[in-house]
């Protein structure tokens, strides 16, 4: 039978998603804090930003001094699922904390053990290779205690592991798209036709035109699947160069408004172009709002019993082997953060979903699944 948890069980609301304001009160909020932080202008940073690690490395502070504590941090853990975007975003943060640090990236594959070590990152193939990472921790010397902070990547690490259930994020995202796109053309609307413009764009060859961004491509599927654009021909402009970018895109579709097939989209089109002319970097709010209620609801909903396959498809899962080292982190006395790049509006409830009872992702309980490794972690 499967445990339920949250996130907040692990480290209470010790959160930040995209937006940067940690979920917790007691720290400043981005608008307020960011010339505390030493930034140069109210824009809030990317993931990849140096602004971004100099961001991260303030709230740890903040974080390690609530409650009183007065500790100086000393080093840095980080838990991620992405060989180059979590190793890159661990040294940046690293490097802006001024610390020393190692970080642990896994990605579940059906393999002998393998593990590759460069640089202070630990790339496994197993997510039960956190044991083996926290061995090879106090062999370098890691302090482990209240000098130390640690990142909890929280999508496809913390919550649906790479590899072994991070398909079910993935579904819960897809579905609120094809559910967004559908309401805005109605009977118009093809599935086909948008689930090709899907597969097709949101490839790494493509992301110097959608910037990586699901906004972007949710809005590009949108205006293909409307008929104003056809795949084929977005596809050769931006293979050609002529397209270069989103901002390109969008500005081009905004001068042909008026020949939008219906009155809610072109709607659904103004409110996503004035975010982009006001470099809002989550414009499609409706598309992200409707991605919230798609991820809590595959979260915890399905009975303790049911197979583990089915589990793993349909539900969101809690990692049991992060949840093992969380634990035995705190209970060493450091300070544990989780880092989402998803956007406040798909990880927070507005007030009217607060109103029937909707959680805080974080806060939202779900199924432990994985392999305990609390026993195979060295002794204090």
């Amino acid at each position: 039978m499967s445990s339920k948890l949250t996130l907040y069980d692990l480290l209470g609301d010790l959160v930040v998603f995209r937006d940067l304001n940690a979920m917790d009160p007691r720290i400043p909020g981005f608008d307020q804090a960011w010339r505390e932080m030493g930034l140069s202008g109210p824009a809030r940073p990317r993931k990849q930003d140096p602004a971004y690690a100099q961001t991260l490395a303030w709230l740890l502070r903040r974080g390690r001094n609530l409650n009183g504590m007065r500790d100086q941090l000393a080093e840095l853990v980080y838990l991620g699922d992405t060989a180059l975007a979590d190793a890159n975003a661990f040294r940046n943060v690293r490097g802006a904390g001024g610390w020393r640090g190692w970080a642990f990236i896994a990605a579940e594959r059906d393999e002998t053990l393998q593990v590759d070590i460069r640089d202070g990152v630990f790339v496994a193939n197993r997510w039960n290779a956190l044991a083996e990472f926290a061995s090879w921790l106090r062999g370098e010397g890691a302090a482990l205690d209240a000098r130390t902070a640690v990142i909890l990547d929280i999508d496809k690490t913390a919550l649906g592991a790479r590899g072994r259930n991070d398909a079910a994020i993935d579904r819960a995202r897809i579905a609120a798209i094809e559910a967004t796109v559908a309401e805005a053309l109605g009977p118009a609307f093809d599935q086909e036709v948008f689930r090709r413009a899907y597969v097709a764009i949101n490839t790494p060859k493509h992301h110097p035109f959608t910037a990586d961004n699901q906004d972007y491509l949710a809005y590009i599927c949108l205006i293909i699947s409307a008929g104003c654009r056809s795949l084929e021909g977005v596809l050769e402009e931006v293979d050609s160069g002529r397209l270069k970018g989103f901002g390109q895109f969008i500005a081009e579709v905004h001068e042909m408004r008026s020949r939008l097939p219906n009155a809610a989209l072109q709607t659904l089109h103004d409110d996503i172009y004035a975010r982009v002319q006001a470099k809002d970097a989550t414009p499609f709010k409706a598309f992200r709002r409707r991605e919230y209620r798609e991820t809590v609801s595959r979260m915890g909903h399905l009975p303790d019993d049911i197979p583990l396959a089915r589990r793993l498809v349909e539900e969101i899962c809690l990692t049991r082997e992060v949840v093992d080292l969380a634990r035995w982190l705190t209970a060493r006395g450091c300070v544990l953060m989780a880092v989402s790049d998803k956007p406040d509006e798909a990880s927070v409830p507005t007030p009217e979903l607060v109103a029937d009872g909707y959680l805080p992702l974080h806060r939202t309980p779900t199924h432990v699944i994985g392999q305990s490794i609390a026993e195979l972690l060295p002794d204090r």
